[in-house]
């Protein structure tokens, strides 16, 4: 089950550390941090801890764990208690001690961690990089605490010093930036030219009495009529970590998001949180969405003054009607820009093992779609039937039988091999092979469904050896990498 991710207000609230050694020591010292009223239950404490408790700064409960500890904060001033402990945290190495005061945490409903111990934890310590006020946790829930430790180590190198300073100042601001900015949507923009503009830079070079007089004239100047725009955005076949860098940022930049319905869910996962999700695709052949609807609504938000994202699955100039969208923009003034995804032929190929083109087989590759007898009925079948080169078939599934047919009319051998990809790039991934006069017929046994690319060519072959993502190929086809060396 995954964590809940949780920031916790702690200032003033009792806290119970049960041990008294070094590792509760630094449990205490981030408690400290965040302003808890710490109680350190032990026989004995440590240096450091005995030096924190003649301060003042804790308080030591000795003698040995018992679970009245729990229902008193661990604390008793005169023999009034304080209340429940907010939180526990046991660093003991004694195994039965831990379980036991886990046990009893667990029975009064109180979250509790056991160090080194995530079975026994209700929540777990992160590693933290601070640029306070601003914060990041990491957390692996226990399972590789060194992993999540790497990670901070990694973001500690790359988050700019001057990050906290800025959220300060963005917090002494909050209530002038909101009036002046009533619109969530003119705000965003104005907190993202304040995080990339001349305040940071300011705050870089340690001079935070400029950087607050830069915000405060960005905030009395004249405001500028909101403009909006629409952002073309490649989404690739579905695997996140395709998506490339400027399709990341327009996603995050993003008032309103105008998707395909075969857009992944983690390519949405990755989205603005607070951006509106629009599904426009096509369901089982059909528009959900009529073009001129997409259009109207692309024109509507747009002209309200908002961030647009069109997010299309693949490249939007590859059978996605980019072009067309963007006339319609063009023809009424909207700006607009567009932003490449990796189409589908070369992300299911590559994650296929079926390269494209190959100096032994294949010297070209064609992008055909054939999801209806009309775009069938347009192609150049002599040419699309020569050897020696590879086809790449969009939104075929349906018209398999007529794609053989066609074919083999016009000269393409029986025995060409193809590679049929279904929901190429994701966990589901599943390839079936097999040659071209089987094409129907293994698809119907394996029951493939859209969205799925069709590869034709003897480079398809290549799939059953130097597949590497995903269970192997379904079906068979003669490996053409033996034939080669042979």
């Amino acid at each position: 089950m995954p964590l809940y991710p949780l920031f916790a207000d702690l200032r003033q609230r009792a806290v119970l550390v049960i041990g008294g050694g070094a590792v509760a020591a630094r449990k205490v010292e981030g408690l400290l941090r965040a302003g808890a009223a710490v109680t350190v239950g032990a026989p004995a404490l440590d240096a450091g801890l005995a030096a924190l408790a003649a301060e003042g700064r804790i308080r030591h409960r000795a003698g040995r764990y018992v679970d009245e500890w729990l229902d008193d904060g661990g604390i008793r001033d005169g023999g009034s208690s304080a209340g429940r402990c907010w939180l526990v945290v046991v660093a003991t190495d004694d195994a039965t001690l831990n379980r036991r005061v886990a046990a009893a945490a667990e029975r009064r409903r109180m979250f509790t961690n056991v160090v080194d111990d995530a079975e026994l934890s209700s929540f777990h310590v992160p590693a933290v990089v601070d640029r306070a006020p601003l914060q990041i946790a990491i957390s692996s829930g226990g399972a590789a605490p060194m992993l999540a430790r790497l990670l901070r180590e990694r973001l500690e190198t790359v988050l700019d010093a001057a990050l906290g300073p800025l959220a300060a100042l963005a917090a002494r601001f909050r209530t002038r930036i909101r009036a002046r900015h009533p619109e969530p949507a003119a705000r965003r923009r104005f907190y993202s030219s304040l995080f990339a503009g001349a305040v940071v830079d300011l705050l870089r070079k340690g001079q935070p009495a400029l950087a607050e007089a830069a915000l405060d004239a960005a905030l009395r100047a004249p405001a500028a009529p909101a403009a909006g725009s629409v952002v073309l955005v490649g989404a690739g076949p579905g695997d996140p970590g395709l998506l490339t860098l400027k399709a990341l940022r327009a996603l995050n930049e993003a008032d309103v998001i105008l998707h395909d319905r075969l857009v992944g869910a983690g390519v949405l996962a990755v989205a603005r949180r607070d951006a509106t999700l629009v599904e426009v695709g096509k369901t089982g052949g059909a528009h959900s969405t009529a073009q001129d609807r997409i259009h109207a609504l692309l024109l509507e938000h747009a002209r309200a003054g908002r961030r647009v994202v069109r997010l299309k699955g693949g490249d939007p100039f590859v059978f996605g009607r980019g072009g067309e969208e963007l006339e319609f923009l063009r023809a009424r003034g909207i700006a607009y820009e567009v932003v490449p995804g990796i189409t589908a032929a070369l992300a299911c190929a590559a994650y296929a093992g079926v390269p494209l083109t190959h100096r032994d087989h294949a010297q070209s590759v064609r992008f055909v779609t054939a999801h209806c007898r009309d775009s069938l009925d347009t192609l150049d079948w002599n040419a699309l039937a020569q050897e020696r080169q590879t086809l790449a078939v969009y939104m075929g599934v349906a018209g398999l039988d007529t794609l053989r047919e066609r074919l083999l009319a016009h000269g393409r051998a029986a025995a060409t091999p193809f590679a049929l990809v279904e929901n190429g790039s994701r966990e589901s991934q599943r390839v079936v092979t097999g040659t071209l006069e089987q094409l129907p017929e293994l698809a119907n046994a394996h029951r493939v469904c859209t969205p799925a690319l069709l590869i034709i060519g003897e480079v398809a072959a290549l799939a059953g050896c130097l597949h590497w993502y995903g269970a192997p190929p379904l079906g068979g086809v003669p490996d053409l990498s033996l034939r080669h060396a042979a």
